[in-house]
């Protein structure tokens, strides 16, 4: 995925390993494997079951968890995370899981998603005498289930969650016992899995895959899962509501070897390009996808329009973060390294070009330029989602509607903006129908605030930008 230039960031992943003798290692793969959730910082908390150690830094997986480190990560639980910040800054401090310590032993948690509430509460622990030690949002979980004194740590997190709003999907970890939650709309991925004795958990099933684990079920909305030396048991610490899964999860952010919900990702996202074709047919040459998440809408396109798709954009997956350069020309320099047009493909054609979303409109202006100097003769955009026109508070960095160039500008002025020759967003309607199919019956709702401005939960003054404030519908 092209996250720097793109403009889409998902806040991060989380693998976890409870019953298994190389728990550290396994979940070093795992978050390998979901790597595209957060390239940020890294982290892994391991439980011999007298004692948690972590190991944690910033940079990829590759770059921060080191073979020295694997040695004093032993026994049979691990917890890890990727993560990129959007609640919170990136230093150091933040890089999850954090690990708390007490006379009663430790907590490690990770969490996936963003708290809507998370200033208030805040605010309400400092007043009580909590000082907080971090400004990433996962920290107020753990004041929250400290709060309740001297109950059982079950009880504990049960009486706390509900205080939670917004998007998480988290796993809490001790050196007995492993909690595994899903906030009652299940805005965020979870699943379970089996690898021999041993469960694991993870953000997306693909990394099941990667470490030979069986997929068993998603974490259910509202649901608390224990793992502990008796196995596993579920309980819940709120009635749960209609389901909400980000749809953006589908259309972005999600390895197309996922599946969630059932729903397998690269097929959702290929039904996404055949409606796409429906809604916005084009006479053209060849299609092309941008590199990697837009391919499988591509096909989809191309297979329901019958113009051949071919490879017109090749990624260069060996070239640093464009974001750290000095400069705007060297900026764009830079995506050049890391995206390259096919001249022998698309010189003398009409292309149409299948992208997942526009978020500023740079980065599609800059490869609409990229293949017209290879010789295209005409590049028409088509978007497998609909416009993103409103921020997200639910763990993705588009923080104010400012930023986002179809919250001022019609689809003409973006087509003016980004020299395209023509250009069309798949509608609602298409995206959940392409999303939803299975058996062919839609199985639950979606979050698509980003696309409709309709949130699934109360936005929180505090969370809004100061130019969003007045337009939030709340």
């Amino acid at each position: 995925m092209l996250a720097e230039i793109k403009g889409l960031n998902e806040e991060c992943g989380v693998f976890a390993v409870w019953g298994h003798e190389d728990a550290a290692q396994l979940t070093y793969y795992g978050l390998h494997s979901l790597q595209h959730r957060g390239q940020e910082g890294t982290g892994i908390v391991a439980s011999n079951g007298e004692a948690l150690h972590i190991e944690k830094g910033l940079g990829l997986v590759t770059e921060v968890l080191q073979e020295k480190q694997f040695e004093r990560l032993q026994g049979h639980a691990a917890l890890g995370h990727v993560r990129y910040a959007t609640q919170g800054d990136g230093g150091y401090e933040n890089v999850q899981p954090l690990l708390f310590r007490s006379q009663s032993g430790g907590l490690a948690l990770a969490h996936n998603g963003n708290l809507v509430n998370a200033h208030a509460l805040k605010h309400q622990l400092e007043a009580q005498g909590s000082i907080l030690q971090t400004t990433s949002d996962t920290e107020v979980i753990a004041h929250l289930i400290k709060r309740s004194g001297s109950l059982p740590l079950h009880d504990r997190i049960k009486q706390a969650l509900p205080m939670l709003k917004g998007a998480y999907a988290l796993v809490l970890m001790t050196e007995e016992q492993m909690f595994v939650a899903q906030d009652p709309r299940g805005l965020r991925p979870l699943s379970i899995g089996k690898l021999g004795d041993a469960y694991i958990v993870s953000s997306e099933t693909c990394a099941f895959d990667v470490v030979g684990a069986e997929y068993i079920r998603d974490v259910e909305a509202g649901e608390m899962i224990v793992l502990d030396a008796d196995g596993m048991y579920s309980d819940r610490f709120a009635a749960p509501i209609q389901r909400t899964m980000c749809s953006m999860e589908y259309v972005y952010f999600s390895r197309p070897d996922s599946n969630i919900d059932g729903i397998n990702v690269h097929s959702s996202r290929k039904r996404m390009g055949k409606e796409l074709a429906v809604e916005a047919p084009i006479d053209a040459d060849v299609v092309t996808g941008v590199p990697d998440s837009s391919i499988s809408a591509a096909i989809g396109f191309a297979e329901q329009s019958g113009i051949p798709y071919e490879l017109g954009l090749i990624k260069n997956r060996y070239v640093g973060r464009t974001f750290i350069q000095p400069s705007q020309e060297l900026r764009e320099q830079g995506v050049k390294m890391k995206l390259s047009a096919v001249r022998g493909i698309v010189e003398g054609k009409r292309v149409v070009m299948v992208d997942d979303s526009i978020v500023r409109g740079t980065t599609s202006k800059r490869i609409v330029r990229m293949l017209k100097e290879a010789g295209a003769t005409e590049v028409h955009v088509r978007i497998g989602a609909p416009p993103i026109k409103n921020p997200c508070y639910y763990g993705i960095d588009t923080s104010t509607k400012e930023e986002l160039i179809a919250g001022s500008k019609s689809v003409e002025e973006i087509r003016e903006l980004i020299e395209a020759d023509s250009l069309a967003f798949l509608s609602v309607e298409g995206l959940e129908e392409a999303i939803g199919k299975r058996d062919n019956t839609i199985k639950h709702g979606y979050c698509q605030a980003c696309f409709t401005g309709s949130y699934p939960t109360e936005i929180y003054p505090s969370t809004l930008h100061p130019h969003d404030k007045e337009e939030a519908k709340l």
